[in-house]
């Protein structure tokens, strides 16, 4: 996609690349003076967050939480996009692989008012929708893990296949906290932009927020995991039970059936015309007193 001027005013311009070809990286630097180094890293698809200062030029790279559904949870960009902020005099450039909802969305914000906006603040509209995407994020990996949650513990079922979702949300939701802790440091450099301080106090809440709600969630999805483990285990236990006693019943019948099917001439009761009831007999009794035993033990 070419560079595209998206915003300007008499304070601010807002140039966008999308998907940049080297072409223009090499152009951006001519134009406006930026290091190769800087550019060079809005290429790489796994860098982390960070800030950066070269002369006059700001360089923000933050990470967008993406809703693609990727099979491979193994890196952070398979659970985010980078999106790199340079800001210089009244000029902001970003920069990013693919479509992101934070340039849609303020880009939207700023045709839809008149106020002029100048390039620090049209750089903290992006920060904030950048951490809005990760609060939609939680909220999204909250009700699967509640939905899988009910499925255990209300529908009575421990299939294999919730163990796979709980692990593929625990990978999921441990990326994200790893590209917010990382991210800390260049939240906490929108202060030396010259804004107000109650709008990078925002943004540093927002921030801290969604820190602590994917925290929550990585301790809820752990507990979770501990949990369907323990309750298939004690389903396993159940039945090994209930095996059990049908083995404490069957072992002294099947001991005498054994006994007198070893076909020996000379046994007791062999040749006895009443031999074979009272063996039967004998087998209902130990059965009737083993159901007894049981009953009182409460097994």
């Amino acid at each position: 996609m070419p560079i595209n001027t998206i915003y300007r005013d008499s304070q601010c311009e807002w140039v966008d690349v999308e998907a940049p070809t080297v072409e223009d990286l090499k152009f951006l630097h001519e134009r406006y003076e930026i290091n190769n180094l800087l550019l060079e890293d809005t290429l790489d698809p796994n860098h982390l967050p960070k800030y950066e200062e070269d002369g006059n030029v700001k360089f923000f790279l933050l990470r967008e939480s993406t809703e693609l559904e990727r099979k491979n949870l193994n890196t952070i960009s398979d659970i985010s996009t980078k999106i790199g902020i340079f800001l210089l005099n009244h000029t902001i450039i970003t920069i990013h692989r693919m479509k992101t909802k934070s340039i849609t969305e303020t880009k939207k914000q700023l045709s839809g008012t008149d106020m002029e906006a100048s390039s620090e603040k049209v750089a903290l509209m992006i920060a904030l929708l950048v951490m809005k995407s990760f609060d939609d994020e939680s909220v999204s990996l909250m009700e699967t893990m509640d939905n899988i949650e009910n499925e255990i513990f209300l529908k009575n079922t421990n299939h294999t296949s919730q163990i796979r979702r709980l692990y593929k949300l625990k990978r999921k939701s441990g990326l994200n906290s790893r590209v917010l802790t990382i991210s800390t440091d260049a939240i906490d450099k929108f202060k030396l932009l010259g804004l107000q301080d109650s709008e990078v106090f925002d943004l540093k809440d927002k921030h801290k927020d969604v820190v602590a709600d994917f925290d929550h969630l990585n301790l809820q999805i752990t507990n979770l995991i501990s949990m369907f483990l323990a309750l298939s285990d004690q389903k396993a236990n159940q039945v090994m039970k209930v095996l059990a006693i049908y083995s404490v019943y069957f072992l002294p019948i099947t001991f005498i059936a054994g006994l007198y099917g070893m076909n020996f001439d000379n046994m007791p009761e062999l040749h006895h015309k009443n031999g074979y009831f009272f063996t039967l007999g004998l087998m209902a009794l130990i059965v009737i007193i083993t159901f007894i035993y049981a009953r009182r033990k409460q097994w």
